[in-house]
């Protein structure tokens, strides 16, 4: 399924803050976004979106990290995972859902153990984190 054996130095690409693109992207291993993005992206490895990098559009990825700003879809084979600066506006489909304390999601999660849409119906989890560091 995902090509988790990259290292961390096998970055197939850099968007950096002030950055705009277009279209669709595809890549092997592991892509960060800093800049903005808007498209398709397709891949089996990581997508990591950066503090103030913005994604917008159909994700379909092995793994993502969210620090910035992603509106559209998820679909990831192994991990969403949202930290603290975090803000998330899409409907995800993933096995493993990980939202850290700050971090804000907004859409519906369908979880599948199996990675796949066979068997028994996947579970269907309404997900709204937000926390409030000033009230």
């Amino acid at each position: 399924m995902m090509k988790s054996t990259g290292k961390q130095g096998d970055l197939n690409g850099f968007l950096d803050r002030g950055s705009h693109l277009r279209g669709d992207l595809q890549f092997e291993t592991h892509f960060r976004v800093h800049g903005s993005l808007t498209g398709e992206v397709n891949t089996e490895g990581e997508l990591i979106v950066g503090e103030g990098g913005v994604v917008e559009g159909q994700l379909r990825v092995g793994q993502i990290i969210i620090s910035g700003l992603v509106k559209g879809s998820i679909n990831a084979a192994a991990k969403v995972q949202i930290t603290s600066t975090g803000k998330v506006y899409a409907d995800v489909e993933t096995p493993s859902l990980i939202v850290e304390d700050g971090a804000l999601f907004e859409g519906k999660c369908t979880m599948s153990r199996d990675g796949a849409k066979t068997g028994a119906g996947p579970k269907l989890v309404a997900a709204k984190a937000a926390a409030a560091r000033e009230a």
